[in-house]
């Protein structure tokens, strides 16, 4: 029986460690050390794309071996790229141009293993319930917004301004799990509900 590969996660993001946890796949996380800016010109898809692949190549040139998985997420509303607030204040100004509006999440991932790098994105659009500044700055106070594209996080207690969603949730929470299975099964491995098992 041939082992599977071993799992890396170039990233910090706790949301997506759990997420491969919940699959029942181990994994080790790195942060990876890559320029997140936004350079002008560069579509949002595009952008998340390159994020994803550059940190998953940076951890597999020091993960010799390893299969490395890599992650970027980008809220993208009519007036451009949405990315983390720098504060409480930018949070706040970015949830209210969010509010009562629909606006679209891309979230890439990308796999490094086997001599080939490759990649995905996942969509999905969400609708915010109409809320003014007193809630908007009662959720800033908690905190959470700060590591968050667009200011908010789904799966925290940012899941109160969300009046629905079309298309994949996990892409919403930062990791689109099924984007992830289908580049593994490019490479040969097939989920089996909590293990890899090699396919021809």
């Amino acid at each position: 029986m041939t082992r599977p590969p071993r799992l890396v996660l170039a990233s910090a993001s706790p949301r997506r460690a759990e997420l491969l946890a919940q699959l029942g796949l181990s994994v080790e996380a790195v942060a990876p050390e890559v320029d997140e800016t936004y350079p002008a010109g560069e579509e949002p898809e595009a952008h998340a794309e390159r994020l994803a692949r550059e940190k998953a190549e940076w951890v597999a040139a020091r993960a010799p071996g390893a299969w490395v998985v890599g992650g970027d997420t980008v809220v993208v509303d009519g007036t451009g790229l949405l990315g983390k607030p720098a504060s409480e204040e930018e949070a706040v100004a970015m949830l209210l141009s969010l509010s009562g509006r629909e606006h679209e999440v891309l979230s890439a991932v990308a796999l490094v293993g086997g001599g080939a790098t490759l990649s995905a994105v996942g969509r999905a659009r969400v609708r915010f319930r109409a809320f003014g500044p007193d809630l908007a700055r009662s959720y800033a106070a908690t905190g959470e917004p700060l590591d968050k594209a667009g200011g908010y996080g789904i799966q925290g207690l940012g899941a109160a301004l969300v009046d629905g969603i079309d298309g994949d949730y996990y892409t919403v929470v930062g990791f689109p799990i099924t984007r992830f299975l289908e580049l593994l099964e490019l490479r040969g491995w097939r989920y089996a509900f909590g293990r890899l098992e090699r396919h021809p």
